[in-house]
């Protein structure tokens, strides 16, 4: 049987705005000195929340653990069409928004509730012959997508604001939350795109039991030991 240390297993993360998920895990590596450390999951760069960071031997769930459902919640801005479906992209439309109301978006917001096939942004990190599809957007180019199986559990939204939707979502691994957000903009006539975006649990894991990243670097390695999630425990879940 193979001798597991305590840095063997996974942390979960309360990423903050700005960093990628790969500038969390540099981050960690870097601290503690681990050779291997990867992530289950990529967040964009302004989206928050639950970030699992596998660490050592652990590494080698990161398959197992990045298959689990997830669920998110955010904001979505009518009335304006982004090329990249979020707020970090350009502006490419505005129009006027109609009269919306909670129960209206809600009954909108369930037609997207099941199995579907979701066409990925352009703005994404799938690759196309080797080349992520963010990189070609940057000089213009758009090519053709394959649509990807999903699944939505839930969809709903808790609060609304004229131009502001609060929501949350639970889905299969791989969904575009952003992309829901352009989909129903086109369908209510008016443009939507994403503002914010937080995933507040992954499988089993929950956001809750997560520390900030800011708060891991300042742990001794000993203080990390103790919050690490053995890989023996994580293999037999």
């Amino acid at each position: 049987m193979q001798d597991f240390s305590a840095l063997d297993g996974a942390i979960l993360v309360d990423k903050p705005a700005g960093p990628t998920s790969h500038d969390v895990v540099d981050a960690i590596r870097r601290k503690f000195q681990i050779k291997k450390v990867g992530h289950c999951g990529t967040l964009d760069p302004n989206a928050t929340g639950l970030l699992i960071i596998v660490l050592g031997r652990g590494t080698k769930l990161s398959e197992r653990l990045m298959g689990d459902d997830k669920v998110y919640e955010g904001t979505i801005k009518f009335g304006e069409t982004t090329d990249s479906y979020d707020c970090d992209g350009v502006i490419l439309e505005t129009k006027p928004v109609p009269p919306l109301t909670l129960e209206g978006l809600n009954e909108e917001a369930a037609k997207f509730i099941g199995d579907q096939m979701q066409m990925p942004p352009m703005v994404s990190a799938i690759k196309k012959n080797g080349v992520p599809l963010y990189k070609l957007a940057r000089q213009g180019i758009e090519v053709e997508r394959e649509a990807r199986l999903i699944h939505i559990y839930n969809c709903r939204f808790t609060s609304y604001a004229e131009p502001l939707g609060q929501f949350r979502v639970a889905c299969t691994k791989g969904t575009y939350i952003r992309s829901i957000a352009h989909d129903l903009g086109q369908k209510l006539g008016c443009g939507a795109h994403l503002t914010t975006l937080r995933r507040s649990a992954s499988g089993k894991f929950d956001v809750a039991d997560a520390l900030p990243l800011d708060a891991i670097l300042k742990l001794t390695t000993a203080e990390l030991e103790k919050r690490v999630m053995p890989f023996l425990k994580l293999a037999a879940a």
